[in-house]
């Protein structure tokens, strides 16, 4: 793993420093902002966030600066072709979910010597949600202590308002259709470019409401027996994953500990949807430091 000394591109002035490294994947590089962990916080708890489709771990600084602030470590990846991660996704890059959850496994690997003694918990917004879940499931659900998923659910077309149902199944399946016949995702007005196979496995959800079978595995039973305590946090006016996306994905967790809460606009003091929460993450926070809280001593 590389490291590189850096800073947040953001204007808060709590913002703090971070070390940019690298975890070598099957050819690609993922890429890591660690911050330092808070003054006067020994053996801190570690958070490890995992960003939205499309979505630089750069967008995700003032979170961090909060997160540090309550008292955690904080690490964000960028997410496989996203961001600092190299390279872009072409019609060469043959990845899939299954590769995006075994980068969580290969990260926290890397990350070994900060985590050792320590509670450690993954942070998922909506893509990177489905990913450290599926990495719990499939082969890591004992490497972490809790799981927190904000805004992660499955975009499973009959979860939506009724009005919605119909123009979200077309959507998927369409960008599903454009991806097959270009090799890649272009990140035409969603999700960023993205390689074939992540768009498959992500309409694949949209259209079953089921994640797929990965390297021969069912997913689906793994998921149902993970017994990692979760979190999970919806958001109002989320126009990617409402609030019935979020129970639909927390039925198939039936033997976790589950706390289930919503985020409203109301609470925020502003308008809510998909992204913003990140910008007025106070709430969130609160809520992970009270998860953290219930988690058992490592």
């Amino acid at each position: 793993m590389t490291t590189t000394p850096g800073h947040a591109a953001t204007p808060e002035s709590t913002t703090p420093e971070f070390t940019q490294s690298f975890v070598e994947r099957d050819g690609d590089r993922i890429a890591l902002r660690s911050y330092p962990d808070p003054v006067g916080v020994p053996e801190a708890p570690v958070v490890l966030v995992w960003p939205a489709m499309g979505v630089r771990a750069s967008y995700y600084a003032p979170f961090a600066a909060a997160l540090r602030a309550a008292g955690f470590a904080v690490v964000v990846a960028d997410l496989r072709g996203t961001g600092a991660s190299t390279p872009a996704p072409s019609r060469a890059s043959r990845y899939g979910y299954a590769e995006l959850a075994g980068d969580v496994g290969a990260v926290l690997d890397s990350l070994k010597p900060r985590l050792d003694g320590r509670t450690r918990i993954l942070l998922g917004h909506s893509l990177g949600g489905q990913a450290a879940l599926l990495h719990l499931a499939l082969d890591g659900a004992q490497q972490v202590d809790g799981l927190a998923l904000v805004a992660v659910g499955l975009p499973y077309w009959r979860a939506y308002p009724g009005r919605l149902r119909y123009p979200v199944l077309a959507s998927t399946q369409f960008i599903a259709g454009c991806t097959a016949a270009l090799g890649s995702w272009p990140g035409w007005s969603f999700g960023g470019r993205q390689a074939r196979g992540v768009i498959r496995d992500w309409a694949y959800t949209a259209r079953t409401g089921r994640f797929p079978r990965l390297d021969g595995v069912d997913v689906e039973a793994a998921v149902r027996d993970l017994r990692t305590p979760v979190l999970a946090v919806s958001v109002d006016h989320d126009q990617y994953t409402p609030h019935g996306t979020v129970d639909h994905l927390c039925e198939k967790l039936v033997a976790a500990r589950v706390r289930r809460s919503r985020y409203t606009e109301a609470e925020s003091g502003r308008r809510l949807d998909h992204f913003t929460w990140v910008r007025a993450s106070a709430p969130i926070v609160a809520r992970v430091v009270e998860f953290a809280a219930e988690l058992p001593p490592r």
